[in-house]
């Protein structure tokens, strides 16, 4: 029988075009943050790395508390949507205040303006608006091939605003007469327009009502607290899969991020970052085009996410043998590759978490969409904030002096480690993960033996 269809192309564009506003945040923050404060504000690689990984243990605390809190939230807008409302207006004020560290503080208090600002956009602000968004998948539609083309609309947003972040960044900034102010004025533009674009997203889109949401199936009442839903989602292997995989993720993009030191010490041209990004990002929507027929033809997301990753782990590894060798277009070309592969999990990973929370409503009887989803901000936080971190430690580990203008061999050989073995290390990791992350198959066996 054909599923129920509830959305229409408009609502699947604009709910899509919220990723616009999360990634004026995550590619500007994670691509440029610490090259701003190590090349231009003076900071130490190695304290600000600390510092963000002090950050996220704060963090660790706010995604699961959040994810409950819009569980049991109700209101005229709906579960999710009021806190992607209004936790982007904190995400636009620190973002501006994370790229204005002013220049007449001390640096004590040059660091702790950062931490501040830092630690109050990951682990407040952006927890809430990230969670209520990716929750709004399980919460406005019912239908999986919905659920699938959300996700693809979803990443093509995000990686096309990465792509362009990462492309005209550099020469936004000089542009605006380079240095400190020059950043402030790129991240208060950055924040506008992801504040803007983030409203738009928040009313293209309808929750559905509970009883729409359940089939009737009645949940029990959500009694539980934080530490009941912590063992709600400790329960779900399938939810600790998805959440490894999403910190593997975003360590992967911290160390692709470190590409700017790469292609400005090693390349010798920091425009060929914008140029790698094309290569990575372009073949990403290519692929997000395409999932959901491909989701369709294969029966399901498991078989396509396992072999997508398989031809990304070959690519990273012939990205690594180019690099060796010194051929830039080689490198470009593997690294699309590498990225035409990882994308079909970028464009179903919602629909896999959607059916993650079914998988706990069937087995323990309770709706937990909002906390579910935690797993996508405390991927996002955890992973990217702690590679950022690994990126600053590393640096500061291989003597890099962001005042120098050639870096020492010791730092030349750490950003070959870090820009080409640690992704390819990461991509194999991710595939053992998803070889084991068939939920679809588990739902469905359940419902089965109910049946029978």
């Amino acid at each position: 029988m054909e599923e129920k269809t509830y959305l229409k192309w408009y609502n699947k564009v604009g709910y899509g075009s919220g990723d616009i506003a999360g990634n004026v945040v995550y590619a500007f923050l994670s691509s440029f943050v610490m090259i701003y404060l190590t090349n231009t504000v003076g900071l130490s690689a190695g304290i600000v790395g600390t510092l963000i990984a002090v950050s996220k243990l704060f963090d660790g605390f706010t995604d699961i508390f959040f994810g409950s809190m819009i569980d049991k939230t109700k209101s005229r807008l709906g579960k999710a949507r009021p806190w992607m409302l209004y936790g982007y207006i904190g995400c636009a004020v620190t973002l501006a205040a994370i790229f204005a560290v002013p220049e007449s503080l001390g640096r004590t208090a040059q660091y702790a303006w950062f931490f501040i600002a830092y630690t109050l956009l990951n682990g407040v602000f952006y927890t809430a608006n990230n969670i209520a968004y990716s929750a709004l998948t399980s919460l406005v539609t019912k239908n999986s091939k919905e659920r699938v083309q959300m996700g693809s609309y979803r990443f093509i947003f995000a990686f096309a605003t990465s792509l362009l972040i990462q492309s005209v960044t550099i020469g936004f900034v000089a542009k605006c007469g380079g240095g400190a102010a020059a950043w402030r004025t790129v991240a208060i533009v950055y924040a506008g327009i992801g504040l803007i674009v983030n409203t738009v997203s928040v009313f293209s889109v309808k929750e559905l009502p509970e009883e729409e949401l359940t089939s009737g199936e009645k949940a029990e009442e959500e009694k539980y607290g934080l530490a009941g839903a912590f063992r709600l989602l400790a329960a779900n292997k399938y939810y600790l899969m998805i959440c490894g995989v999403y910190i593997l993720q975003q360590l992967y993009t911290a160390m692709i991020n470190s590409g700017i030191y790469y292609m400005t010490y090693v390349l010798k041209n920091e425009n060929l970052y914008g140029i790698f990004s094309w290569a990575s990002n372009i073949p990403l929507i290519i692929a997000l085009v395409f999932t959901p027929a491909l989701v369709g033809r294969w029966k399901g997301m498991y078989k396509l996410n396992l072999r997508g990753y398989m031809i990304a782990v070959f690519g990273r590894a012939l990205v690594v043998f180019a690099g060796y060798i010194g051929s830039v277009p080689m490198m470009l070309a593997f690294t699309a590759l590498a990225a035409l592969g990882q994308g079909p999990w970028q464009g179903d990973m919602n629909a896999v978490i959607a059916s993650c929370s079914e998988y706990t409503f069937l087995t323990k009887g309770k709706r937990v969409d909002g906390t579910m989803y935690s797993c996508t901000s405390l991927g996002v936080k955890l992973g990217g904030g702690l590679g950022t971190a690994a990126a600053g430690w590393l640096l500061e580990f291989s003597k890099f002096d962001g005042k120098l203008e050639v870096q020492p061999q010791s730092c030349i050989d750490m950003l070959h480690i870090m820009y080409l073995w640690l992704p390819l290390i990461i991509d194999v990791l991710i595939m053992i993960v998803l070889s084991r992350m068939n939920v679809e198959e588990a739902n469905e066996k359940i419902k089965g033996e109910r049946k029978g």
